[in-house]
């Protein structure tokens, strides 16, 4: 750890009142967050003149010392030295953060989300090595019989075999359990003398006493999650009760035998009469209602991906694909849905007259044919509305055809242009063939709807009329002798400097109202402490990046990020007033810390009722953190503005 911000950190201890009179603290995006047994005894003023400190205030209980975007180093250094001096912090993170319930439907599709994610990946590689093996078959490369055959099939099944596995690994990981010894318990339930005892049929006895049913674990999902759910209860209350000493061979050994145990003779076989529930759900639909499904997702997907609704559905094509070899539920709707979107996107890339949407629009019409849609979604289909009425109808019509067909597909992957290959399996083309189709229908659908829906959306807006100054560098001319006449200042142009002067747009990260700084009702932001800038009242909570660079810093909570442009513009993003003490609730597909983002793309969805409920104020602020070192910064008017439109102006 870096020793700069020690004399900062030991000043802080101090001037709060020492050691003893921190109760408990973490950190923001910006500043420390103390809650004291006696704010009488912190010296305010002091810390105030403090180097490396920009402000200090009491608001909500909480004493907070602002220190701008390098908060997590120096909370850090207060964590080191405070326990060094034997102050034992409230939880890992240096505080014990206020308790924010979460309603039983975020916390369960926060939790499937956790846990399927992280597996996409590999599900995607697998599916397209699956793809690849039955084109192979299509083009009689390789025959079923031959060892190749063999070969890059289990390369391909070998994910969804061992899928238990993968699976107790991510959910261990979402519930902040150990991983290893996650993985370890899935292992015993499809170890292969077991599935020898299943495979011969004779009842199996724990010590004589405990029977066990013969169940076949591999390639399931359900039993899984549950033996997970509860081990990591069973893990917290073994660290607890037996001693440091020999925690480290004693809570393995009775993790494996009590979970173990659990596994093979009660939670996987719940879990599987739960699956086999699921099985029959999923022949129901395909019996009388195969169309639900696609059309639905068709239509919907981009609604429920603002909300974050599609992380909980999306597992259920997972589920399904593990148990029956092909997903009806999600991947033909989603396919539809976001091919949809793609052509919505590029008619407005065709209909606009604004140079800035145009580009916007191109770039994100071509990265939703590509299975992404985020861009597309947030930079242009929810600003202008109408492009996303067109993908709905597009979708939901391509939905109707792919259900009404019953189309599946054979491998899971990202659903774009390249996943039609998924749909080639069962030793036919005919899923391919109606997948094409199916697409077919939803970009003609889309291109006419988004077009007509444009000669009355696009019609009064005008081509962008940018001064020269604000698209590129301008040379300034800055002469030497006397400002006399024009003609004089020609006839000095020999001896001129030239001097290049940039002129930086920064875009709205939401739909909405701009508010002057200095109207927010936060003084560490109307004070510009932490630097010039906006405040958004949003429309609507799809928070998008204001520029084009790097996420610095994201917070865990998903409430604020910092990014640092391609230009050098530092800056930060802040979802709401004071809600870091939501604790992440309300915030949902948050971007990682060091991920890249174009102007427009997807940063957070934020629940804004939900803000509300919580008593904070929902306003977005947007700041330039190192303004003292880009030059000057200019805030748009007070107007209403959408994604992609200019707030700030930085002049350098």
């Amino acid at each position: 750890m870096s020793k700069k911000y020690e004399p900062l950190a030991a000043q802080i201890i101090d001037l709060v009142g020492g050691a003893e009179n921190i109760k408990t603290f973490y950190h923001c995006q910006t500043r420390l967050r103390f809650e004291l047994l006696d704010d009488s005894r912190a010296d305010q003023a002091a810390l105030a003149a403090t180097d490396g400190v920009a402000k200090t205030l009491i608001s909500g209980g909480q004493f907070q010392v602002v220190v701008g975007m390098h908060v997590k180093d120096v909370h850090d250094e207060l964590e080191r030295q405070l326990s060094a001096v034997g102050h034992i912090p409230a939880d890992e993170k240096g505080g014990k953060k206020p308790d924010t319930r979460k309603n039983i439907g975020t916390v369960i599709i926060d939790f499937v989300a956790g846990t399927f994610q992280p597996l996409i990946p590999a599900l995607s590689g697998a599916g397209m090595v699956k793809a690849l093996l039955a084109l192979l078959v299509l083009l009689k490369v390789v025959t079923p019989t031959s060892q190749t055959y063999m070969v890059i099939n289990f390369f391909a099944d070998a994910v969804f075999y061992f899928m238990p596995i993968l699976i107790a690994f991510c959910a261990a990981n979402k519930l902040k359990s150990n991983p290893i010894l996650a993985a370890g318990v899935a292992a015993i339930m499809m170890h292969p003398n077991w599935l020898a005892m299943v495979t011969a049929k004779n009842p199996v006895a724990f010590f004589d006493i405990i029977p066990l049913p013969l169940t076949s674990y591999a390639a399931t999902v359900i039993p899984i999650i549950l033996v997970i759910l509860v081990q990591a209860h069973v893990e917290r209350w073994l660290d607890k009760i037996i001693p440091a000493a020999v925690k480290l061979v004693f809570v393995p050994m009775l993790t494996f035998l009590i979970m173990g145990t659990l596994a093979m003779a009660v939670l996987g076989p719940i879990g599987s009469i739960l699956g086999g529930y699921l099985g029959t759900f999923f022949g129901f639909l395909s019996t009388n209602a195969a169309w639900a499904p696609a059309v639905l997702i068709g239509a919907f997907l981009p609604l429920m991906v603002m909300f974050g609704l599609h992380n909980g559905v999306a597992p259920l094509g997972i589920v399904q694909m593990a148990q029956t070899g092909h997903d009806s539920i999600f991947g033909p709707g989603a396919i539809c849905s976001n091919i949809a979107m793609g052509v919505a996107t590029l008619v407005v890339a065709f209909r606009t007259k604004s140079l800035k949407m145009k580009q916007i629009a191109t770039a994100g019409g071509i990265t939703a044919l590509m299975g992404i849609t985020e861009p597309a979604l947030y930079g242009v289909a929810l600003p202008k509305r109408y492009p996303l009425i067109a993908a709905m109808i597009g979708g939901g019509s391509a939905g109707l055809y792919a259900g009404l067909t019953q189309t599946h597909r054979f491998a899971t992957g990202s659903s774009g242009i390249p996943a039609v290959l998924l749909y080639i399996g069962d030793d036919t083309m005919q899923h391919f063939i109606n997948i094409l189709i199916s697409l077919a229908i939803g970009i003609v659908v889309t291109a006419v709807a988004a077009f007509a829906l444009s000669l009355k959306y696009e019609k009064d807006i005008a081509a962008d009329t940018v001064p020269a100054t604000e698209t590129a560098p301008v040379a300034v001319v800055t002469t030497t002798g006397d400002a006399g006449s024009g003609s004089a200042n020609r006839r000095s142009a020999a001896t001129a400097t030239l001097e290049r002067t940039d002129v930086i747009e920064i875009m709205a990260p939401c739909a909405g109202t701009i508010i002057p700084l200095e109207d927010v009702a936060d003084p560490v932001f109307s004070s510009k402490t932490m630097g010039p800038g906006v405040g958004i009242d949003p429309h609507n909570g799809a928070i998008v990046s204001p520029c084009s660079g790097t996420v610095t810093v994201a917070m865990d909570t998903g409430h604020a990020f910092g990014i640092r442009s391609d230009d050098g513009v530092e800056m930060l993003v802040h979802v709401g007033i004071d809600t870091v003490r939501m604790n992440g609730a309300g915030f949902t597909g948050a971007v990682a810390r060091g991920a890249r983002v174009e102007a427009g793309d997807p940063l957070v969805m934020a629940d804004l009722e939900a803000i509300a409920a919580a008593g904070h104020p929902t306003t977005v602020i947007l700041v330039i953190t190192n303004h003292t070192k880009v030059g000057d910064v200019t805030p748009s008017d007070p107007v209403p503005v959408g994604p992609g439109d200019r707030v700030l102006t930085v002049t350098r």
